[in-house]
């Protein structure tokens, strides 16, 4: 019993000391740094080669030595158990970096950490191997995000040997090479993204050998071909699947029939010249699914008209196709609808929708649609957007319930045969902000409820139709008004003396700005209705082309009401709208004079009077406006001497034809008392064609040639060979040529005065 007693008492007394012993311990970890010496260094270092313009940085290493812990600096996360570091989220600080990683690379002391967030910053010139190493030191890391820090090289190996890793995002970077099939032994990825690269060369089965878990694919704008069975059965069951760009045809992809939970689809731009099969449209389509994207490739066929009353949140985009036939009913379902640029042939079939639909955005311009416009319009009450323009073949009247879509934002017929007046119940659509329907068989005067009740009317384009009548002083009511089209139909009488009135084309535009609107589209879960701005784009006459325009849309500030039955004089105020950016009253019986103010609008970039009876003399005030590219005065009855100026003479003559008082240069006519100026005769024996620079010889020119043979290929040769460089370089020039057309020309004059060219 006393043996029983003495031994009881020796293990508490062990256990006494056991629990004195770890508490010591635990007493001495907390009394020194939690945070251990290696790690603190390896982050000093690192520090070492930012540039860290916010200064966010700042706890980074300000303690005395003794006391430094790395646990309480800024973006540091350590394990509360054992001090080491875990965790280092450094996203969206505008990091930037001094040069290459110095050795070691940051993983190499961090060997505890399990997430990586260095995304959305400035590390150019490096690469993945500078940061992270070409070995495996961090068996633990599980998340790895280094999108959008302008990265290059290649993806190296060891990547794909932290084998814990759940995502793995190397997003938006300029990466190339292939992707290494050792990808497909990351058995714990859930996660992966590598989009928006230029990336190459072929996928195959071996790259998802293991991908069991993975729910979140994005391949997307690369140039990464997939070479896969028909019969192959992906190992994993994806909720995203984001590939546009990479090749998946020609034929349709039949994988995608095992996959039965995505919530987005994205194959676009993906080479598919096939016809989408029935199981896609019966058996592949869950019930969860937003995103249906399969735009910008050779998709041929008719749709299927499937149940779609779980859909209410799907973007469709089938846009850029060779899809046939009617459009079924269906498909009027979802919450925005992209089908322009295929063959599609009825629209009937919309109102056989039952109940109210959740459309917002409709747009199903460039098909070959025909025929009347169905009157069910009043099951639209959330449209937004409608755009049926370009279909060339709609005709007849437009019905009344149009009228009824009072979310109504923009409305674009044109380039159709429609007929008759602008509905009265469109009077209705309040919020709207464009309506062109130019292009048709529309009659009757331009109604006057326009001035009156769309209030935030920006765009107003009813160019080549039939308006009869005069132009109601109501749109001088039109504030918001800053793009106003009415050529080439039957207008008469006098332009509105309250032209000066219009607020909008009183400001100068933003280079920069378009033209946008709120719209709400339902979304699935806790927030019923995403708010979000559409750029509004429009088809525009410049300078005797037509240009589409969205980006700098609010730099094209307009008024053309040429070729119309226009009579008596231009009204004074009109040179208060000193935001216009191209005048043209051009093909009228105008008569009056030139206002002596029109150089107050010096943002004018084209200007065209021509074939009115016009006359007096031209405005010295004229050659002011420094930045104008395009004038045309001619055909009228001006007389006297054309303003000397920088930009007038630089015009060719026939600007100015066909006004018999007119003189002065360019002309041919002078002006009474004027020296005719002729140029000296060239010395005898003065051989045109000899080089006088003797310095200027065949050599140099031979070398300029090869030089500028080098660059061109260099750029170019990348462009022409490499299908991402080249898609990339296509889109670049898309976004551009609008804003080049604009903004090059106007201030193209003023350049040339700043240098005295």
């Amino acid at each position: 019993m006393k043996m029983r007693v003495g031994l009881a008492r020796m293990a508490t007394l062990l256990s006494l000391q056991i629990a004195v012993l770890i508490n010591c311990f635990v007493l001495s970890f907390t009394a020194s740094n939690k945070c251990f010496d290696g790690e603190i260094q390896a982050l000093l270092k690192f520090k070492d080669n930012l540039l860290d313009k916010n200064d966010l940085l700042s706890s980074w290493g300000n303690q005395e030595e003794e006391e430094m812990d790395c646990c309480n600096w800024y973006g540091v996360v350590c394990d509360e158990t054992t001090g080491h570091v875990i965790k280092l989220d450094l996203s969206s600080l505008d990091l930037s970096t001094r040069g290459m990683y110095p050795s070691p690379p940051l993983l190499m002391e961090l060997h505890d950490l399990k997430s990586l967030d260095l995304s959305n910053n400035l590390l150019v010139g490096n690469t993945i191997s500078s940061l992270i190493g070409t070995n495996s030191y961090s068996m633990n890391l599980e998340h790895l995000d280094l999108s959008n820090t302008t990265l290059e090289g290649e993806i190296p190996a060891s990547v794909f040997t932290f084998h814990s890793l759940k995502s793995l995002n190397l997003g938006s970077n300029r990466l190339h090479g292939s992707l290494h099939p050792s990808i497909g032994q990351l058995s714990q990825l859930e996660s992966l993204d590598v989009s928006g690269n230029l990336l190459g060369g072929v996928i195959s089965e071996d790259h998802f050998l293991k991908l069991s878990k993975l729910r979140d694919l994005d391949f997307s704008s690369n140039n990464l071909t997939f070479n896969v069975t028909s019969n192959w059965v992906p190992p994993f069951g994806l909720t995203t699947i984001s590939l546009s760009s990479c090749k998946l045809g020609p034929g349709f992809p039949n994988w995608l029939r095992t996959q039965v939970n995505y919530s987005v689809l994205d194959i676009s731009y993906a080479g598919i010249s096939d016809s989408i099969p029935s199981w896609f449209w019966n058996r592949s389509i869950p019930n969860m699914l937003h995103v249906l994207n399969a735009s910008n490739n050779q998709l041929r066929g008719r749709l299927e008209n499937i149940s779609m009353s779980n859909f209410p949140y799907m973007e469709v985009d089938l846009s850029f196709n060779q899809l046939e036939g009617p459009i079924p009913a269906s498909f009027f379902n979802v919450s925005t609808l992209y089908l322009s640029k295929n063959k599609f042939t009825e629209l009937k079939d919309i109102c056989d929708l039952k109940g109210r639909a959740c459309l917002v955005f409709m747009d199903i311009s460039f098909n070959q649609l025909s025929g009347t416009l169905p009157d069910c319009w009043s099951s639209f009450n959330s449209l937004a957007v409608l755009n049926l323009a370009h279909n060339y073949h709609l005709s007849g009247i437009l019905p009344t319930s149009i009228g009824s879509l009072l979310s109504l934002k923009a409305l674009h017929l044109g380039n159709n045969d429609f007929i008759g007046g602008l509905p009265s119940s469109l009077k209705n659509c309040s919020e709207l902000v464009a309506i062109d329907v130019g292009h048709n068989s529309f009659s009757g005067p331009i109604p006057s409820w326009i001035g009156e009740s769309l209030a935030n009317l920006a765009i107003l384009v009813l160019r080549s139709n039939h308006f009869n009548g005069s132009i109601p002083s109501r749109v001088c009511s039109l504030q918001s008004l800053q793009l106003l089209d009415l050529s080439m139909n039957r207008i008469s009488g006098s332009l509105p003396k309250c032209i000066g009135k219009l607020t909008k084309m009183r400001t100068v535009g933003s280079v920069n700005a378009g033209i946008s609107y709120p719209i709400q589209i339902p979304t699935p879960g806790k927030f019923s209705t995403l708010y979000t701005r559409r750029e509004e784009k429009i088809e525009l006459v410049w300078k005797g082309t037509v240009h589409e325009f969205r980006r700098t849309l609010g730099l094209v500030k307009s008024i053309d009401l040429s070729s119309n039955m226009l009579s008596d004089q231009i009204p004074s105020d009109i040179t208060t709208l000193v935001g216009l950016v191209s005048l043209n009253l051009s093909r009228n019986s105008i008569t009056g004079e030139i206002p002596q103010g029109i150089g107050d609008m010096g943002n004018l970039n084209a200007l065209d009077l021509s074939s009115n009876h016009l006359s007096g003399v031209i405005p010295p005030s004229l050659a002011l406006i420094d930045g104008i590219g395009v004038l045309n005065i001619s055909n009228n009855n001006f007389s006297g001497e054309v303003p000397k100026g920088t930009q007038l003479q630089s015009f060719d003559a026939s600007a100015y034809m066909g006004n018999p008082g007119l003189c002065g240069d360019p002309l041919p006519k002078h002006c009474p008392g004027e020296e005719q100026t002729r140029l000296p005769l060239p010395p005898p024996g003065f051989d045109e064609e000899e080089d006088t620079d003797k310095l200027i010889g065949n050599g140099f020119f031979a070398s300029m040639g090869v030089g500028y043979a080098v660059g061109f290929l260099g750029f170019f040769g990348t462009t022409l060979f490499n299908r991402f460089c080249r898609f990339a370089y296509t889109q670049l020039l898309d976004d551009f040529a609008s804003w080049t057309c604009v903004v090059a020309t106007i201030y193209k004059a003023k350049v040339v005065n700043v240098l005295g060219c």
